[in-house]
Order: structure tokens, then sequence, then C-alpha cells
């Protein structure tokens, strides 16, 4: 593949997934309001997810092809998960003086993500 092709492959999939995490944020808000970055938590979560089953499909089998890979994990996830989103929600909880939430939301953001990124990879490996 060539490397203009791939690049608008990641291009492509980098504005899926920014427009997901936009609506995702929409409906987080409007279901829970915006006392917690709940949106960014579920997104770092889900994309977590998606990437250990992607990269188990990649490493460990013919799932899916590695062409793939720049268009979700790089494109697609990319735009979708954002730690600088998790970082800047984690400083305003801090100024806010919402020290219980800020803390909460690195332990959660941190520990799930890392739980869903086995779980998606050993999902894939099983899978084969």
């Amino acid at each position: 593949m060539s490397y203009g092709i791939t690049l608008f492959i990641v291009a492509f999939g980098g504005a899926v997934g920014a427009v997901s995490r936009f609506q995702i944020t929409n409906w987080f808000i409007q279901w829970f309001g915006n006392s917690f970055p709940y949106a960014t938590l579920a997104v770092n979560v889900g994309g977590s997810f998606i990437m250990g089953a992607l990269m188990s499909a990649l490493t460990h089998g013919t799932l899916i092809s590695p062409h793939w890979r720049p268009l979700i994990g790089v494109g697609f996830l990319g735009a979708l998960t954002t730690f600088s989103t998790f970082s800047f929600d984690t400083l305003m909880l801090f100024t806010q003086g919402e020290w219980l939430k800020a803390a909460l939301n690195i332990i959660a953001n941190v520990l799930l993500c890392l739980f869903a990124v086995a779980i998606g990879y050993q999902l894939l490996i099983k899978a084969q």
C-alpha cells in the first residue's frame, strides 16, 4: 500500500473517530450531566478494549489484515481516545477543588483502560 493511500486511510479513520468522540461526549452530557468526565472515561476504556482486540488479531492470527491497523489503530482510535482530554478534565477537577473526583478519574481511567486492553487482547487470542 502506498504512503499516500495510508495517509488517506489514517485521515479517514481520524475523521470518523473525532466525530464519534464528539457525539459520544454529547450523549454522555445529556445522560449524566458534566459533573464528572464520564465520556472521556467511556471512550478511553472502550478504545483500550478495541486496541487490545485489534493488536491481538494482528499479532496472533489472521482474523484481520494488517492493512486495517492505520485505519483503526492510528486514525479512529487516535482521534476517539484522548489522553489530552483526560488530562485537562482531571486538571479542571483539581482546580475546582474536586480532589476526590480528580483522583477517581485518574484511577478509573488508568485501571479500567489497562483492564480493557488486556481483556480485548485475550478475547481475540482465545477466539483463534
